[in-house]
């Protein structure tokens, strides 16, 4: 009998540790009775059991909160009334875990994680509303971030994270260290906008996804930041959105003793040292976009600020789960006093938009607006289409490569819902030159939607008026195969090759046919028979690719079958690049075939990317330089040579360390 009592005394440590956890995790979230009154109990509880369980507790709360403040940033503030309660109740609780929080944050410098340290600076800040934290050794603290800007050969980036930490932090406490130390504030400011003024910006336009400025300015993100922390000081550092549950507290947390941060220096920079890149605020809607529901927050207003925080700490806590994602996003806290489905769409396209490359994954953009789509079926789309519509009106001012990703989103997203689209709208564009931004968009969308459909489909859905732009009929073009071209060069050999290759030839039957093509190029053939011969290349490729236009299976299967006989006519440079001329002639009205093939042809090595780089640059291929497609293949063949520099770069080094190894014995 004894057994099993013992057995449950030893397992309740761990029950308890998940009961706290469970507890810290949970409050904030809805339930019947007040979040004060939640704060209150759950501060009870932990009161009661700090003396047995302290370093857990402690333990929970820090690793929560860097939790729940990436996950749930708008219970930023729950958390820092919590510790508030704790610190009035046991003083030594507090100054552990205000150390601890700072351990956290020179780890997190040390480590690059300025994401994860932005958030541990605003907690931190915010404790000093909860009187955890004395606000004048907050001052100081960021007197010393600010004095960064005045170390010498150190990239400006470094010296930008300090201030946006600084600056990010005062929408929470701004007010406060104001009354205490205005003098001082007044002074930190003073600098902050004295470094501001000289800071390098030739970054930005770089960075801005319109070159206009009209409808809105699209600004640095420092001076965006800037612009609305000077309105926020106007204002008398009065600000509309943040959850305060502290000040339901204020007579208990008022007579707290407060804690006085440590002397933080900022650790100082090294060669492994990676800051965050600048960036440019993305602006495409303002209050006039919705007449109807709440008023939208001016652009420099600190809400604006403090909302796109949080929905795109909501995207990166999330990204993976778009069903998560989406319904986190639809459930920020709010939603009655801002136009939610306006920040919403805006913080997504900026994120897709972000040059030089978006966050995450493009895809999963497209993925997470069509779940929005889909729980707000009777809202969201509407926004989104008007969002849609406002790209197109401002595509002659827009960035290429976000107009490629323009192309991309609205392709997929039409795919989804039966490519239903009042394309009469944009009918201003068959009046334009072909080669206009407009024009091209629209080009370049149905050629995507094709792909992810078929022709005929695409034909049938948009206005006959279009057909200039509608995609042509992706079939193979096959000169060898109309009779009367009977004359042509080589006809009685692409004849007898189709033959031979339905009755499966091997390569050597191959090489016997083609052996008696005349080479155009009389004078530079030395009889060897392999040099370069255009119209072999011609005869063969032609052939195969028409023989093999079925599917990509089959055409792949026909490069890997033939491979050798591929490597033997493509040995010279002239000869890469006529394969890739002849691939062009068979597919011109099927791009994604030419991509496709392309790709395939660098991987088995048939062509090589200087080939891929000087086919795509030479003049027979011009009338089509600016076509998506083109793009695509070049990035594509770019990316693939990197990787093999890399490789062959660590070869070598591993290669010289083994030889030194060598030498030393």
């Amino acid at each position: 009998a004894g057994q099993p009592h013992k057995r449950r005394r030893t397992s309740e440590p761990s029950e308890i540790e998940e009961r706290l956890e469970s507890l810290i995790c949970r409050v904030g979230e809805k339930s019947n009775s007040s979040l004060e009154s939640n704060l209150e109990g759950l501060a009870g509880v932990l009161e009661a059991d700090l003396p047995n369980y302290k370093s857990k507790i402690l333990r929970i709360l820090c690793t929560v909160y860097v939790w729940s403040a990436r996950l749930l940033p708008e219970k930023l503030t729950v958390y820092t009334t919590l510790v508030g309660l704790l610190n009035a109740r046991n003083y030594n609780f507090g100054g552990e875990f205000v150390e601890a929080m700072i351990r956290q944050l020179k780890e997190c410098l040390k480590v690059n994680m300025y994401n994860e340290a932005v958030h541990l600076v605003r907690f931190l800040s915010d404790l000093v509303n909860c009187h955890v934290i004395a606000a004048p050794s907050m001052v100081a603290m960021f007197e010393n971030f600010v004095s960064v800007t005045q170390e010498e050969d150190v990239p400006q980036v470094r010296c930008d994270w300090y201030m946006f930490a600084f600056l990010s932090s005062l929408p929470w406490v701004g007010k406060e260290l104001y009354e205490k130390k205005d003098a001082e504030m007044d002074r930190l400011l003073s600098q902050t906008e004295s470094y501001l003024k000289r800071r390098q910006k030739i970054h930005v336009p770089m960075l801005q996804v319109w070159t206009a400025d009209k409808p809105h300015p699209q600004e640095e993100y420092l001076d965006c930041l800037w612009s609305q922390i000077q309105k926020l000081k106007k204002d008398r550092w009065q600000e509309r959105h943040i959850l305060r549950p502290y000040l339901a507290f204020d007579s208990v947390l008022c007579e707290a003793l407060q804690h006085n941060l440590p002397p933080f220096t900022p650790p100082p920079h090294t060669e492994d040292s990676v800051y965050p890149m600048p960036r440019v605020i993305f602006r495409m809607f303002d209050y006039t976009d919705d007449p109807e529901g709440p008023v939208m927050p001016g652009s420099h207003s600190v809400e604006r600020f403090v909302i796109e925080e949080n929905l795109h700490c909501i995207i990166k806590s999330h990204w993976k789960e778009r069903k998560t994602c989406a319904a986190q996003l639809l459930s920020y806290p709010g939603n009655n006093k801002i136009p939610l489905n306006y920040h919403i769409v805006e913080v997504i396209f900026a994120e897709l938009f972000q040059l030089p490359s978006p966050p995450h994954i493009e895809v999963m953009y497209t993925t997470l607006l069509i779940e929005l789509c889909k729980l707000q079926p009777g809202s969201l789309p509407q926004v989104l289409a008007q969002a849609t519509e406002m790209l197109y009106m401002r595509l002659d001012t827009m960035n290429t490569t976000c107009v490629d990703r323009f192309i991309n989103w609205f392709s997929h997203h039409l795919s989804n819902f039966q490519f239903r689209w009042s394309w009469e709208d944009w009918s201003d564009c068959l009046t334009q030159d072909l080669e206009k931004p407009k024009p091209k968009f629209v080009r370049e969308v149905l050629e995507k939607c094709m792909r992810l459909s078929y022709h005929q489909r695409i034909i049938d859905i948009v206005p006959a008026s279009f057909s200039v732009l509608s995609p042509a009929n992706p079939v193979c073009i096959y000169k060898y195969g109309d009779e009367s071209n009977r004359s042509l060069p080589g006809y009685t050999v692409a004849l007898c090759l189709t033959i031979a290759i339905k009755n499966k030839a091997s390569n050597d039957e191959i090489f016997s046919i083609l052996k008696d093509v005349p080479n155009p190029n009389q004078d530079d053939d030395d009889g060897e028979g392999f040099t370069f011969n255009p119209l072999k290349i011609e005869v063969f490729v032609q052939t195969l690719l028409h023989l093999a236009a079925k599917s990509f299976s089959h055409s792949f299967s026909a490069l890997a079958k033939f491979h050798e006989v591929f490597k033997t006519l493509a040995e010279s440079d002239e000869g890469k690049l006529h394969v890739l001329r002849v691939v062009y002639e068979v597919w011109k009205n099927h791009p994604q075939m030419i991509a496709v093939l392309v790709d395939k042809m660098i991987r088995t090595q048939i062509v090589d990317c200087a080939a891929v780089a000087n086919w795509i640059f030479s003049s027979e291929l011009a009338h089509d330089f600016t076509r998506f497609y083109i793009w695509e293949i070049l990035h594509s063949t770019i990316r693939k040579m990197n990787k093999h520099v890399l490789k062959i770069h660590k070869e070598l080094e591993e290669t010289k360390a083994r030889l030194a190894r060598q030498h030393k014995r």
